[in-house]
């Protein structure tokens, strides 16, 4: 790093990221809670991997955290939510990752939930193989951008009971057409591994590596198994 090389603060980052979700997730708000102490309440608590109560608690003249949580059942739809978020991570994208074949990832993620889920939670539930004492989890695909060792998230999905693992892919290539990305290579993780993605892709064109899910007593030999020049399945 030079003299001349611009450093960003972690003030600035977070001035810069409340800034963005300000202008694209509109929050009506009242008396002393305004927007900006939402953003800033919600973003500490998620990088410190924190409640909004404990945070709320940490943070001085903040408002309450039922003040908060008030705020945020405005926001009822989960659909309109989180057309607002993929407007607001695909506003402020480098100049970089507009020109030139990218390498892009969609990542298949899982939170694991407890208790009993409400008419709302219901549709948002996904079974899956046990995993830290439950087999329900909260579930929602990612997709970003790899450049220079860095991730940049471009859009993301809240996975429904009903949705197929190619309509999530195909939901998240749809969301980034209109910034006319070139795909170098598509990279998935295990959680996509099926023949139907497998297919997709290949009907699509696009050059793809994931891993594989090997069943069976003995497996196989680590490795990879090729279709074609575009295609890799990785077996570990």
């Amino acid at each position: 790093m030079t003299a001349t090389t611009p450093v960003l603060t972690d003030n600035q980052t977070l001035k810069e990221v409340v800034n963005c979700l300000a202008e694209n997730v509109p929050i009506k708000t009242q008396g002393n809670c305004e927007q900006k102490n939402i953003f800033e309440i919600l973003i500490r608590a998620a990088t410190q991997r924190d409640s909004i109560e404990n945070t709320t608690k940490v943070l001085k003249n903040v408002p309450t955290s039922n003040d908060i949580r008030y705020h945020l059942e405005k926001y009822s739809d989960i659909t309109s939510l989180e057309e607002d978020l993929n407007k607001a991570l695909q506003s402020r994208l480098p100049d970089g990752i507009r020109q030139g074949q990218q390498k892009i990832a969609i990542d298949f993620n899982l939170i694991p939930y407890y208790g009993e889920p409400s008419p709302a939670e219901a549709p948002f539930i996904y079974r899956s193989k046990a995993k830290s004492g439950t087999c329900s989890f909260y579930a929602y695909a990612t997709l970003y951008v790899i450049k220079k060792n860095k991730r940049v998230t471009l859009a993301i999905k809240a996975v429904r009971q009903q949705d197929t693992k190619v309509a999530l892919i195909t939901y998240l290539l749809g969301l980034i057409e209109p910034i006319k990305l070139k795909i170098e290579r598509l990279y998935l993780n295990r959680e996509f591994f099926c023949v139907p993605v497998i297919r997709w892709l290949q009907a699509l064109d696009i050059p793809f590596e994931m891993p594989a899910i090997i069943r069976g007593k003995y497996g196989v030999q680590p490795g990879y198994v090729q279709y074609g020049t575009r295609c890799k399945v990785l077996l570990t």
